[in-house]
């Protein structure tokens, strides 16, 4: 049989054809990895949903928009330090603001604030943020049918910005159910829904950008980045997986950093949560001792070969780790056989041991390994007792230094007042160009403690000229540093 083709759809059919064979083309490059030489699958995951409508309509209903009032006593914290002057005790101006406001006390005020949470059981238990209902005299839930229901708080841990609330439905309420967080990857798709800015359930969606990331708001941190769009208001609202379960609550975002937002890891919640549940708050368990990761420049500085493990810079008095023989400077290399690598994995491990259980810790200490039988404590908030302040020029380095007083801790969130704080770093000076900067703290000499500046221009007089100086130091946002310099 003989088909007539008509000569007019010729240039039609190369085009399809040519169409046909450019997609064979592109479809055969993206499953070529040219790092291994071989051809991969095609990867789903990489691909945008098509629609995320059938995820929103099912989790939007156990997404509750909070709304809180909180009682602020006398003006409150802008009112008194307006009333207080700019000067503090000995304000020159202190006589005027007494004539201008007398002994009248202002009025108390009702701030208002926005926040979301989600619903985990049928029965109304809620999770949010601390920071949403903290100090609140009065909580409103909004359903997404428009019910409004009186919440009371459970439990709170303000160390994690986590808070368990209730209320007393008359029915059974739609729940959200947790996904596991260490299973999420980086480049997933996820979808946070919440009530930015008093826009209730709104949902946006974007992937998940980094793991893992710390950014200074507490001991625990170990945030989820996303790039999904969480403004003010969805705080304690969930993030969601492709699957419909919880991964993280949404919690933080970056000041001036569009499209930058920051999740709890739901892993890391769940525990909490069932404490909160329970007993209404969360014990933790606590070693005494302060850690950091060891750097490349502390590895150097004491001779460590390899940054493995957890560098011990110090030890509290009568905490577990020093009746059980822990010392500065020690290495913790593992706890109960298991190794760990950062300073947060130890904090984690701890936190999540239980009150009361002996612990083996197995530390590197003067190039030898020891084992040690640890029974862990209570985590308690620690007080720092006063001590007097010294200050001084050290004119050979071309630094001013001061004692740290408990105010200087306080305020570098240092957990005791002990070393020497950088003042002033005088310009083309040695400690100058040897990098040393304003409001470092200096802890070891020559791995020589300094505790006072006494203790810093002691050992400094006993190192001769051109001799080598090793300073270990603290320095905010980048942890303990070493330093060298030539006297």
């Amino acid at each position: 049989m003989k088909f007539i083709t008509n000569k007019k759809d010729v240039p039609r059919k190369k085009y399809v054809i040519f169409i046909v064979l450019l997609a064979a083309g592109i479809f055969a490059l993206s499953s070529f990895n040219p790092a291994s030489g071989v051809e991969t699958k095609a990867d789903a995951t990489l691909l945008a949903p098509g629609s995320f409508n059938k995820l929103a309509e099912n989790a939007s209903p156990a997404v509750v928009n909070i709304r809180t009032v909180k009682i602020i006593k006398g003006g409150g914290r802008v009112f008194r330090q307006f009333k207080k002057g700019p000067f503090g005790e000995d304000d020159p101006f202190h006589d005027f603001f007494d004539r201008f406001f007398g002994e009248e006390r202002p009025h108390d005020f009702k701030q208002r604030s926005l926040g979301s949470g989600f619903i985990i059981s049928k029965d109304g238990y809620i999770v949010t943020n601390n920071h949403v209902v903290e100090n609140a005299e009065k909580i409103e839930v909004i359903l997404k049918n428009e019910k409004e229901f009186d919440a009371e708080i459970i439990g709170r841990d303000p160390n994690t910005d986590l808070a368990l609330i209730k209320i007393k439905p008359h029915r059974d309420l739609p729940l959200l159910l947790f996904g596991d967080s260490d299973a999420l990857k980086v480049g997933q798709w996820v979808v946070a829904i919440g009530s930015p800015f008093g826009l209730e359930h709104t949902v946006t969606a974007g992937i998940v950008s980094a793991k893992g990331r710390v950014i200074g708001s507490g001991p625990y941190d170990d945030f989820i980045q996303t790039d999904a769009s969480i403004n003010p208001g969805n705080s304690g609202g969930p993030l969601i997986n492709m699957e419909g379960k919880v991964v993280g609550i949404n919690t933080a975002i970056i000041a001036g950093g569009s499209g930058i937002g920051f999740a709890i890891p739901i892993n890391l919640v769940q525990n909490i949560v069932d404490q909160l549940k329970s007993s209404g708050e969360v014990t933790r368990g606590w070693l005494g001792v302060g850690i950091q990761d060891i750097s490349k420049q502390v590895a150097e500085y004491y001779g460590i070969k390899s940054r493995k493990g957890v560098l011990v810079t110090e030890v509290f008095p009568d905490d577990p780790a020093d009746i059980g023989g822990i010392k500065p400077q020690d290495i913790i290399l593992s706890i109960n056989g298991k190794e760990v690598g950062t300073a947060r994995e130890i904090t984690s491990m701890i936190a999540d041991t239980g009150v009361g259980e002996t612990v083996k810790i197995k530390v590197l200490r003067d190039g030898k390994t020891r084992t040690f039988k640890v029974k862990i404590a209570k985590r308690e908030e620690t007080r720092i007792s006063a001590r007097t302040t010294r200050k001084e020029k050290q004119a050979e380095l071309g630094i001013s230094v001061n004692d740290v007083t408990p105010e200087i801790a306080r305020r570098l969130n240092l957990k005791e007042p002990k070393g020497v704080m950088v003042t002033a770093v005088e310009p083309d000076s040695k400690a100058d160009e040897a990098g040393i900067r304003r409001h470092d703290i200096i802890k070891e000499i020559n791995h020589k403690t300094i505790t006072t500046v006494s203790d810093l221009n002691k050992v400094i007089s006993e190192i001769k000229k051109d001799e080598t100086i090793n300073m270990f130091i603290w320095r905010m946002n980048r942890g303990f540093l070493v330093i060298k310099m030539t006297k």
